[in-house]
């Protein structure tokens, strides 16, 4: 036994001197990434093609000259360089106000990954597990029941969960919870009971655990108000408004200068006019507070971490790229990267990922799951797409969408404000394609 321990250690010195970059990385912690920059690099020196790049202008381009959406502004990166820095189109279509790289647009459901940050800086903190039942913060939780149909008398029938829903569960949507945005008998309960019309989050979950759970716990995927939640939890687990937590925890140090829950009045002018489609197909304004009753113009009573923030793509880039640097942003560290892998890695059940469950077109299916508060490309072939392996995900109501491929290391932000479109998911899915199209060199 010990002469072959002596060979094996013998036989791995051996190779370390023959490959010195293995041995670099199997001896020394990987060096930290510089600042962030955003002058734009050229992009053949991170494996892009320029001329091939044109064709993720194009698309957005056409999507304005369409009258498809008012504006936008895109962001591309490799390596923690910015190969693209597009802006496009207008801000406000009645004004003529030109979009600009500081515009500041509602994220909406883009706000759920930064939630879930938030919950991983107290997960590293010690103070919750994601086998702990969502009771265990939440008391009112304790006794939900679950719906399981109507009787002859047309009675609702309740039944106790098979088990608590946890902590993972309420953050990967397969706790029970919905949005109410269904038809179901639970989705019009929901709607009568207007949660997002509370004065705080102590009041939202109140109302919520007088409702049933839609479905048995980790037995579906269904898009819910679990991010919404997990914002009354860092509430309680921090001592601290969840603005404030973001605030003091991931905006300040990461530089996200514009990102928050209300755009105060001397950054009004910046903020992006959100539209929508009307019967004959042409952009119309959209007035504020229709979707879960924000107005972005106070302090909110009820914050919401599941769409509640605003910022510029610069911030949400920022963010991003922490994320794909491993927790780590201009020396600042928010998380670490055994924590941020946990984020991002797949927490769906199998069982579920049958094609049955989704949202737009994120359907989840084999390949492609859901993590803590983003979907998660875990088998890009699998899942029919061209994503490195590991790719973290999501997008907002208005159409921002976001991603980041630690295979390829390649972080993309895109921001439109165009609400209810089915082109919001379709342009999202295009620019996956057009971004790996403009690919050709990923060995760089």
């Amino acid at each position: 036994m010990k002469t072959c321990r002596c060979a094996m250690t013998v036989a791995f010195m051996v190779l370390l001197a023959a490959c010195p970059s293995i041995a670099q990385q199997a001896l020394k912690p990987q060096a930290a990434r510089p600042a962030v920059n955003m002058t734009v690099v050229t992009p053949e020196t991170v494996g892009f093609s320029s001329e091939r790049l044109e064709r993720l202008h194009a698309l957005m381009r056409q999507e304005v000259d369409q009258k498809q959406i008012s504006g936008y502004v895109t962001i591309l990166a490799r390596h923690g360089k910015v190969v693209d820095y597009s802006v496009g189109g207008l801000s406000n279509m009645a004004s003529g106000a030109p979009m600009a790289k500081d515009s500041i647009f509602r994220d909406y459901s883009m706000t759920k990954p930064v939630t879930g940050v938030a919950m991983m800086i107290l997960y590293e903190q010690g103070k919750w597990l994601p086998s702990d039942p969502v009771s265990k913060f939440v008391p009112e939780f304790a006794h939900l029941k679950v719906y399981k149909g109507m009787d002859a008398d047309g009675k609702m029938i309740l039944v106790d969960p098979d088990h608590a829903p946890t902590m993972r569960e309420l953050m990967s949507h397969t706790a029970g919870f919905l949005y109410g945005f269904g038809n179901t008998p639970v989705d019009k309960m929901y709607q009568d009971a207007n949660l997002f019309a509370s004065k705080n989050l102590e009041e939202f979950v109140g109302k919520l655990a007088k409702l049933p759970l839609s479905y048995q716990p980790g037995t579906q995927w269904v898009y819910s108000v679990g991010m919404d939640v997990e914002g009354y939890i860092v509430e309680k687990l921090s001592g601290q408004t969840l603005p404030n937590f973001m605030r003091e925890q991931i905006y300040s140090p990461l530089g996200m200068r514009d990102a928050g829950f209300i755009v105060p009045a001397e950054k009004r002018s910046r903020f992006v006019t959100n539209y929508r489609a009307d019967e004959k197909g042409n952009l119309t304004e959209v007035a504020d507070g229709g979707l879960m009753g924000i107005h972005w113009v106070a302090d909110p009573g009820m914050p919401s971490g599941g769409g509640g923030m605003v910022s510029t793509a610069e911030d949400y880039y920022r963010f991003a790229q922490m994320l794909a640097n491993g927790g780590e942003l201009d020396g600042k560290r928010v998380l670490s990267p055994s924590t941020v892998k946990l984020m991002t890695s797949n927490h769906v059940p199998a069982s579920i990922l049958t094609g049955e469950f989704g949202g737009g077109m994120h359907v989840m299916r084999p390949g492609f799951g859901y993590g803590i508060n983003g979907a998660v490309v875990f088998d890009p072939p699998e899942a029919n797409l061209s994503f490195g392996k590991g790719t973290y995900l999501w997008d907002g109501a208005a159409g921002t969408w976001f991603w980041i491929d630690p295979t390829n290391d390649v972080v993309f932000v895109a921001m439109i404000q165009r609400m209810g479109s089915p082109d919001n998911h379709y342009l999202e899915y295009r620019s996956h394609a057009i971004v790996y199209g403009v690919l050709v060199d990923p060995a760089k």
